[in-house]
């Protein structure tokens, strides 16, 4: 049965999963012991964990607002949307591990799989997105109500439906290319961060 109510419990508690899970990778950048003789070269040292740590918080924080975009569209919940929730914040949750895993590895010997990880952990979020989303559109006229936008919710799902395959062309360039690969992400964030009227404008936009 549909829980004819609003969303707010769903987004309320999502809201929290989301702050705790950007606030944990802090905890990955350590201080160095007191009576460093060179304390700079120790800060330096860590620059791949403020790497990791800056590129993590930015991407949970466009999660974040993808995540409140689909519920200004989802104005009701079933029990399915709220497996299909959990599902997702399941994927946002373990973000730190795989950040801290490049934190440690970048620019190591083991670097190549720690991207191949953190490119995985992202392409597993991707589809949870989709499938959250594209079931919620299969429902939409019990889950968004009687006035949804039709044209918004298509630029949505065109602009969605790009992030699986990217995410596994991430996953693929970095057994090449590192590098290549965390600028290939970067710039998926991007077009994640673009509202999806201007972000379906690079490619067909659905009418």
């Amino acid at each position: 049965m549909h829980m004819e109510k609003e969303t707010a419990r769903i987004e309320a508690f999502s809201d929290g999963v989301f702050a705790i899970a950007i606030t944990l990778l802090i905890l990955e950048i350590k201080v160095p012991v007191s009576g460093t003789p060179d304390l700079a070269s120790q800060l330096a040292r860590q620059w791949p964990s403020y790497v990791a740590f800056v590129i993590s918080f930015f991407f949970i924080g466009i999660m974040w607002i993808n995540h409140h975009r689909l519920f200004t569209h989802i104005k009701r919940a079933d029990n399915t949307v709220l497996v299909l929730n959990l599902v997702l914040l399941l994927g946002v949750t373990s973000v730190p591990f795989p950040t801290a895993v490049l934190a440690q590895h970048l620019g190591g010997n083991g670097e190549r799989i720690a991207m191949i990880l953190y490119n995985g952990t992202y392409l597993v979020i991707a589809i949870f997105f989709n499938v959250l989303w594209r079931y919620s559109v299969s429902k939409k006229h019990h889950l968004f109500g009687k006035d949804f936008d039709e044209a918004a919710v298509q630029r949505i799902s065109a602009q969605y439906a790009l992030g699986p395959m990217v995410y596994l062309l991430c996953l693929v360039l970095a057994w090449f290319s590192v590098t290549a690969s965390l600028l290939m992400n970067i710039a998926l964030a991007i077009y994640f961060l673009l509202p999806p009227a201007h972000a379906t404008k690079f490619g067909k936009n659905p009418q």
